[in-house]
């Protein structure tokens, strides 16, 4: 036999009763004896580099602390175990993890749980074979802070750790460590670092079956973030990852709540080719069949129709005001309100520029029921947003809706109506003089 593996061999044989007899020592009040008997059996397995008796001997100093409730000698001992020469990786990483555990236990005063916590970090800084340990001790902290109300504090602590640049800490443990950053930072109102710390979830991840909590609880924050923003399309897409969740689809009132809000949030968005998109796609699900409001909703926007207000208001309004969003107030004007009168304004306007080249604006101001100026801003937002083409004429108080072609426009269409007109006579002359041919064969 080696002679390593024989001294091995002798030190796990000493260890387990030095540990019992100390304990007696220890218990009889003379804690600092133990531990001093124990440290020098701990130096020579330490010098021999025998990995398990040395852990084995630093949990015991540990524990002979901690059961003796000696806070002090508890935090001078890991500092002196943690600082000794040539100290073993492995034997850090298993002291530091049971003094970890020595923190969930509430009925040790409060001081004294954050003394150990801050002996723990001051051990584990700059050691990356203890970073994933510092991380959790960071988030307990972090937590910690925030019981006391001091949010900002919290979330700066939070961030001083970069979780996404460990390549041992599990993608699941991972992703709740950016969700709490994410969270807090929410809760401070840093919007500009959500925006940062979003984009270090990818979606693949997201999309593991092991993570659908995460996926729901991540997607939950960003709508928050774009809620600060009125990002409306957006929070419509966050609704529906949500709602695709394999956990939300079988249960029916939580997939009639996001589909009902998915609804909501993709009329609140302003027109363009993704909002249309997303809209056909929200009305070709089978499910909007079980709630007819919301699917009678989504097709008065996707319908080339005028829709009334006041109409539309009677309708929809108490439905609506179930959403706690509706009823929320913003320096006494309720924003969502706003917004989806907005909204059915602009896609009255798009159904009259489909059915009209030119308008009064007295006739438009009586279609939109709105009174002339109103209408006429709501036309050059349109025309801003690149949304629609008009041209108001206030002399003359006609809105024409078609662009006037210049020269090269007229020209080119010329050429191209020719050329297709050609190319129809030629397949006829050549139709004709097959049915010759085909008689003069007969």
């Amino acid at each position: 036999m080696p002679k390593k593996d024989k001294m091995e061999e002798d030190f796990s044989a000493k260890v387990e009763p030095a540990i019992t007899e100390q304990t007696r020592v220890a218990q009889s009040g003379r804690l600092n004896e133990a531990v001093e008997n124990l440290l020098a059996l701990e130096k020579q397995t330490r010098q021999a580099e025998d990995h398990l008796s040395t852990s084995k001997l630093a949990v015991g100093i540990v524990r002979l602390c901690y059961n003796s409730r000696d806070w002090q000698a508890l935090n001078n001992y890991l500092q002196v175990l943690a600082k000794r020469r040539g100290q073993l990786r492995t034997v850090i990483q298993d002291f530091v993890k049971e003094a970890m555990t020595y923190l969930d236990d509430q009925s040790t005063p409060m001081d004294k749980r954050m003394e150990l916590l801050d002996t723990l970090r001051n051990i584990t800084e700059g050691k990356m074979f203890v970073e994933i340990e510092r991380a959790r001790l960071t988030r307990i902290l972090a937590k910690v802070k925030e019981n006391e109300g001091k949010i900002s504090e919290a979330a700066d602590i939070l961030q001083e750790i970069q979780v996404e640049t460990f390549g041992q800490m599990d993608k699941k443990e991972k992703a709740e460590f950016i969700l709490e950053q994410m969270r807090l930072t929410l809760e401070k109102k840093d919007y500009i670092k959500t925006g940062i710390l979003s984009k270090k979830i990818s979606q693949k991840v997201l999309n593991d079956p092991e993570l659908e909590d995460s996926k729901v609880r991540y997607y939950s924050l960003m709508i928050r973030f774009y809620a600060f923003e009125s990002k409306y399309l957006d929070i419509c897409k966050s609704y529906f990852q949500i709602y695709e969740t394999p956990k939300v689809q079988a249960d029916e009132a939580q997939w009639s709540k996001y589909l009902q809000l998915m609804v909501i949030y993709v009329c609140l968005a302003a027109h363009d080719n993704e909002q249309s998109d997303l809209a056909a796609r929200i009305s070709q699900m089978k499910n909007l069949e079980k709630i007819p409001i919301y699917k009678q909703l989504l097709n008065l926007f996707l319908t080339k129709e005028l829709m009334r207000w006041p109409q539309f208001e009677s309708i929809f309004a108490p439905e609506l005001n179930k959403h706690s969003v509706f009823q929320e107030k913003v320096e006494g004007r309720q924003p969502l309100w706003e917004d989806i009168k907005k909204r059915v304004v602009e896609h009255n306007i798009r159904v009259i520029e489909a059915y009209y080249r030119r308008i009064t604006t007295k006739r438009l101001s009586q279609l939109l029921s709105l009174r002339e100026e109103e209408a006429e801003k709501y036309i050059s937002d349109l025309v801003v947003n690149k949304s629609i083409f008009a041209k108001i004429d206030r002399p003359a108080g006609i809105i024409s809706f078609r662009k006037r072609k210049d020269a090269n426009e007229f020209l080119n269409e010329w050429s191209v109506n020719v050329n297709g007109l050609l190319d129809l006579l030629e397949k006829t002359c050549h139709l004709v003089q097959r049915e010759h041919m085909v008689h003069k064969i007969e």
